[in-house]
Order: structure tokens, then sequence, then C-alpha cells
């Protein structure tokens, strides 16, 4: 079970970086509830070994191309998030203090806190684009417009997968002319 869940992990994460056109330095969201994954409703089934199996398949594809990866908490930590020191630097994120758990901050971010070389902690964020994996809710950590992606992962495990990328808003009315290759 663990190496489907891998499979369909990364290949989500595959469909967004292709769809989304993401680059170097780039920020990603992701929300991921173990319990959804193994057919339970959210956080009531935390699931260490699928939080790190999921996170590790996700993590992998990003970090190959330098997306830095932003794993949501659960409600309990007020979905704070859990990314590498250099990305909270690189966009001036304020850190707080926590470490997620198990039943404090969930599988998927306890997962990140133990794989990162220095996991820190910040409030919010504005991704570029995200993955929700079993309605997470990771819409406030999104930058203001965020656009569907249809992937062909539908589900990983038993949860849904929703994707969405951003891009700029669109300003000055019918008379404005609108660059298409920044978003």
């Amino acid at each position: 079970m663990l190496e489907e869940l891998r499979l369909q992990a990364s290949s989500a994460a595959k469909e967004l970086l292709e769809a989304a056109h993401l680059k170097k330095g780039d920020l990603v969201v992701i929300g991921c509830s173990s319990s959804e994954i193994a057919d339970h409703q959210i956080g009531s089934h935390s699931s260490e070994e699928i939080g790190q199996e999921v996170y590790s398949a996700i993590y992998q594809v990003f970090h190959e191309q330098g997306v830095y990866v932003a794993a949501q908490c659960c409600e309990h930590l007020n979905r704070a998030l859990i990314l590498e020191q250099e990305a909270a630097e690189r966009y001036n994120y304020e850190l707080v203090n926590v470490m997620p758990q198990l039943k404090a901050g969930g599988s998927f971010a306890t997962a990140a806190y133990k794989t990162l070389s220095h996991p820190v902690a910040v409030e919010w964020i504005k991704a570029h684009a995200g993955i929700d994996i079993g309605d997470t809710l990771i819409g406030m950590h999104l930058r203001a417009v965020a656009v569907p992606i249809r992937i062909e992962t539908k589900y990983i495990g038993s949860a849904r997968v929703v994707a969405a990328r951003t891009r700029p808003k669109y300003i000055g009315g019918m008379r404005a002319c609108y660059d298409d290759t920044i978003g």
C-alpha cells in the first residue's frame, strides 16, 4: 500500500510541477490528511508511515527542481506551515515557535519537520501553487489569484486531490493588454 501511495503522490507532484510551470525558488504549499488517505475522517487516524511516505515522494519531486515545499499543519496549529529556513528567509516570513507532532500538526508536517535540513514554522505564506490532499483547505496559503489545475491523479489512497497554480492579477480593464508569458 505504501508504495502505491508514494507513486500517486509523486505523480501528483510531477503533474503540478509541469502544469504550473514552476521554477527554481518558487514555493508550493501541500496540505495532506493521512486519515483521509487511509479512508477515515480527517484528523481521526493520523499515520506517521503514510505522512512520511507521501511527504518523501512529494518533497523529492520538488526538491530536485529547486522548488520549496511548505507543509501545512492541521487546524490544531492554526494551519501553520513547516518549510526550510532558507525559504522563509528568502520570502521574509516571520518565524513562529512550534514543532508539529502526530496529533498536533499532523503526520505530513511532522514528516517535513523531521526531513528538512533546517525546518522552521511560519504562520502564513503566499505560495505559487499547491496540492490539497484530503480536503485540508490550502487556499489561505496561495497567492491572491488561484487557478484550478485538472491533473490526472484524482486520489492518493482514498483522499481527493485538488491542485492549483496562481497568476498575477489582471488589472486595467478592457483596454489593457496582458503578457501571456507570466500567467
